[in-house]
């Protein structure tokens, strides 16, 4: 026996492989999506295997499908490129104010021409309107400073190394998975601070998609419990008699059907994952359901064993081998909500097992099997268990020969393969025996509730998008408490529209209804925002079949409106349950709450393949790294263990983060304007000739070196509320949401008092300047030693402005903020002290060393910089004057109102006898 591989063809991206068998004849079998391995794979669990190599170089998927991808951009940077539109039209108006200035003074024939710089002959010929441009491109260049460039710089360098704190972050650390919190881009850590909506997944999510087998039926007869030789495996609360369990046959039909139809492989040791400590049996699972389904099953008796040459083996409850040949396995998917496999007996019998959900199984059954079963698996799932459906149905050996046939044809097809296997699984899936159904529990995630109260608290919205059934996804809200039991429901789901014979007339009545409903509510003068956090009235579930008829309905007049109708109901809901959901869908709803007015922030959260797709559809994209693989680790934006850190990570992290970036951009712009302002100025004076104020070493060092390390170190390690308090109080959360510390009013301050401080720097020189001499020897200052006096003022004054609004001190901010103002001291000493062979003209050569000799400068510096901070030192006191009082007055109103309401507060059953004797 030996094997000889031949490679065929490939056609349109169906790939065969030929296999040439004993030299008898050829086996074809096809490629798919299945078969690929992708980066990273391990060989595991086999000992070999044939391999081909497809799609590479130009064939590539990333060469074929490459597109460039959506840059998600922050609030933040929407906001820069603002505020940098606004200083370029100052930019403008300043140039041209200058120019059109300069021209008006030298209409004056003695200004044009004074007698000591005569023009040349050809500085008259030339054209005038060329002079006129050539003279508004030098006030441009002189001007130019006030865009801040470097801040750019500095906003990348800030988020970079921001982004190191949310992975160092050891509350992110779990210790289960030994894994912390991992930033997989760092352009998004303000948008932290602004979400508006959350959208979560359920399973593995809000759940710790740890699955345990509960409880079963089988033919209408609950089970639950260890197996028993003599009743079986039946649940009662008195004697066991025979009608109240179902026939032993059919007990053990079901537990083959869990034993048998799933895709859960036995692992064995091996050099990649070592030796299992346990001799029990190890299954390896991508769906946590189905390994908690063959538990249960080897709970009650039936053994999977593992598949050894295409045969399925597993041992009954009589301890015998039993081995059943894998002829066909029939794939789950989202659309399809199920999964079979087709089997052979040891007696030759052919035999299809299905499982999957009871709205994907129950039109496929025997309709008189429903009844029974529906009314566990309803129960079930308004326990908040996980149910499947379990059928099956014995096959002819002529009917299979058709099915391995048509099997085959679909599997080898060159065009629209998927589609149609997809048609003959829905012809193969027919006329089915219902057995029973099962019930998984899929415990609550640790501290889930309390973070989606929390999140409620700080004013965003939560939505669950779930693909489970609605009782069960319902059971799991009110356990994490996203609805409450004061929460009045509005379903829109098929059981509600399935009422009445159209399906539309019965969605638009529903649709009018709940938004009448929702507009009779009282209107709060305050923001939505606010008052959701206060007033938890309605909430809304829906399901993917009904979501489907509203997005896709007819196109006519009423239809029209479902959508905005649906978005109005939603937007005035506290909370929003979807279930049955697809993949697509979910990331359609993530679109469609994009595209609201006001265009709010979006966040999604998840830990599935099956949530990539509204992960990346949303503004931030949260991947938990969960047991159903990284896909959504790896396709989102920041990554972490579990979802109660989603918690800290928005209401502290994305707090601090938007502060703190919020602050620089505004403090960029507050100290640019106050940089070039006195330039503006000074052309006043100078006859606009763009003559510099400043000395060239100064205009360069400025924002290099002067003024760029106390504001990155501020935005790296500023925290004006501690994090416990931001954690402890969502309601802080509120006040920086809408990107409000980067409105027009905030914007405006800045530049306001950036104008008031440089004017301040200017004139205050200017009359400090009125004295002819500013020395005991007469000496009198140039405009070096004038612009230089600014420029002292100006560096102070921005950088102790920055130390005012610091409050969160650490040794980083101290030698930043401290050393650079030395480090102007030294430099201007040092570049002042050299004669410097480089430079033709030596302007700057002891001017910081003589300016410092006047007791008069000294004593303008001082005054200068208290003058230009004293309208910042008066809002600071009375701001905290202000803070004093509101919290005196808070704390004697809690103490008043405790001691008024004790008595009536406190239960009568724990008030002691000497409560009561001092009553008397």
């Amino acid at each position: 026996m030996y094997i000889r591989a031949k490679y065929v063809s490939k056609v349109d991206g169906a790939i065969y492989w030929a296999v040439w068998i004993s030299c008898v004849h050829f086996l074809f079998r096809s490629l798919g999506p299945e078969n690929l391995l992708l980066k990273g794979a391990t060989l595991k669990n086999t000992k070999k295997i044939y391999g081909v190599a497809v799609y590479t170089g130009m064939e590539t998927k990333m060469a074929l499908n490459y597109q460039g991808k959506s840059q998600k951009r922050s609030a933040v940077e929407k906001s820069i490129n603002a505020f940098l539109i606004v200083y370029l039209l100052i930019l403008l108006t300043k140039a041209t104010i200058c120019t059109a200035l300069k021209y008006l003074w030298q209409s004056t024939p003695h200004n044009d021409e004074p007698w000591y710089n005569q023009k040349t002959q050809k500085e008259r010929d030339t054209w005038k309107v060329l002079k006129i441009f050539t003279d508004f491109l030098s006030f441009m260049v002189l001007f130019n400073f006030i865009i801040p460039v470097s801040m750019y710089v500095t906003v990348e360098m800030q988020k970079f190394l921001g982004s190191f704190f949310i992975s160092w972050d050891k509350d992110f650390f779990d210790e289960e998975i030994n894994e912390g919190a991992l930033v997989n881009t760092s352009d998004l850590n303000e948008e932290l601070g602004q979400v508006d909506y959350v959208f979560t997944d359920k399973t593995g999510t809000l759940t710790e998609n740890c699955m345990e087998f509960i409880e079963c039926c089988i033919d209408g007869h609950k089970y639950k419990g260890i197996i028993q030789e003599t009743d079986g495996l039946s649940q009662t609360d008195g004697p066991l008699t025979y009608f109240d369990k179902a026939d032993k046959n059919r007990e053990e039909l079901f537990l083959r059907a869990l034993c048998l139809c799933h895709t859960v492989e036995i692992k064995t040791n091996d050099a990649v994952d070592g030796a299992t400590e346990s001799a029990d049996l190890t299954y390896v699972c991508s769906s946590p359901d189905e390994i908690a389904l063959v538990k249960g099953a080897q709970k009650y008796g039936f053994t999977f064993l593992g598949i050894q040459n295409g045969h399925m083996r597993l041992e009954n409850q009589r301890k015998e081998i039993e081995e059943y040949e894998l002829l066909h396995t029939l794939n789950f998917d989202s659309v399809r909500r199920r999964m079979s496999v087709i089997v052979k007996t040891p007696t030759g019998d052919i035999l299809l097992f299905c499982k999957g959900a009871d709205s994907a199984v129950f039109p496929r059954v025997q309709k008189d099997e429903i009844a029974s079963t529906k009314i566990h698996v309803d129960q079930n799932a308004m326990d908040g268990y996980r149910t499947l459906c379990i059928a099956f149905k014995e096959i002819a050996p002529d009917e299979y020969e058709r099915i391995d046939k048509q099997l085959i044809e679909a599997k080898m097809a060159l065009q629209d393969r998927e589609e149609k296997m997809d048609k003959v699984f829905d012809d193969i899936e027919t006329n089915m025996n219902l057995i029973g159904a099962t019930a998984v529990e899929d415990r609550l995630q640790d501290q889930a509730a309390e973070t989606i109260e929390a999140l409620h608290a700080a004013g965003l919205k939560v939505w669950v998008l779930t693909g489970d059934k609605m009782e069960t996804a319902k059971s799991t809200c009110y356990a994490c408490r996203l609805f409450q039991t004061s929460t009045e429901l509005l379903e829109l789901t098929t059981r509600t529209i399935e009422e009445s014979a159209s399906k539309e007339g019965r969605l638009c009545e529903l649709l009018n209804e709940y938004q009448k409903k929702l507009n009779e509510y009282p209107k709060s003068s305050r923001s939505l925002k606010k008052t959701w956090t206060e007033h938890q009235e309605f909430g809304l579930i829906i399901d993917g079949s009904t979501l489907s008829l509203i997005l896709n309905s007819a196109q006519d007049t009423v239809s029209n409106n479902y959508k905005s109708i649906f978005l109005q109901i939603c937007m005035k809901c506290t909370a929003v349950l979807c279930c049955r959901m697809a993949p697509l869908q979910k990331a359609q709803i993530v679109k469609m709450v994009k595209n609201l007015k006001g265009s709010p922030i979006t966040l999604s959260i998840g830990d599935g393949a099956n949530d990539v797709s509204m992960i990346l559809e949303s503004h931030v994209g949260i991947g938990v790294k969960g047991k159903e693989g990284r896909q959504a680790a790896r396709n989102s934006d920041y990554s972490v263990p579990k979802f109660k850190h989603l918690k800290k990570l928005l209401l502290a992290h994305g707090h601090l983060y938007y502060m703190r970036i919020a602050h620089l951009v505004q403090y960029f712009f507050y100290k640019n304007l106050c940089f070039i302002l006195p330039q503006f100025l000074y052309q006043f004076f100078c006859g606009f000739s763009q003559q510099p104020l400043y000395d060239a070493a100064y205009l360069t060092m400025y924002n290099i070196c002067f003024t760029s390390l106390p504001i990155l170190a501020y935005s790296l390690l500023e925290q004006h509320i501690n994090i416990d308090t931001l954690t402890s109080d969502p309601r802080l959360y509120m006040k920086i949401s809408g990107n409000a510390m980067l409105q027009l009013g905030p914007f405006i301050y800045w530049t306001f008092l950036a104008a008031f401080e440089g004017t301040v720097f200017f004139f205050g020189t200017y009359f400090l300047f009125q004295t002819s001499s500013l020395e005991e020897n007469a000496k009198v200052f140039g405009n070096w030693t004038f612009g230089t006096i600014v420029f002292t003022v100006l560096v102070f004054t921005v950088t102790l402005k920055l130390a005012l609004d610091t409050r969160y001190w650490t040794w980083i901010n101290h030698f930043v903020i401290w050393g650079s103002l030395a480090f102007y001291v030294f430099f201007s000493f040092f570049w002042g002290g050299i004669i410097w062979p480089f430079l033709k003209q030596q302007r700057m050569y002891f001017v910081f060393a003589h300016m410092l000799t006047s007791v008069s400068t000294w004593l303008a510096i001082v005054l200068l910089i208290f003058i230009s901070l004293f309208p910042e030192i008066l809002l600071i006191v009375l701001r905290n004057v202000n803070h004093g009082s509101a919290r005196r007055n808070l704390s004697c109103k809690k103490a008043s109102d405790s001691l008024s309401t004790r008595p009536s507060v406190r239960p009568l059953l724990l008030r002691t006898f000497s409560d009561e004797s001092n009553i008397l």
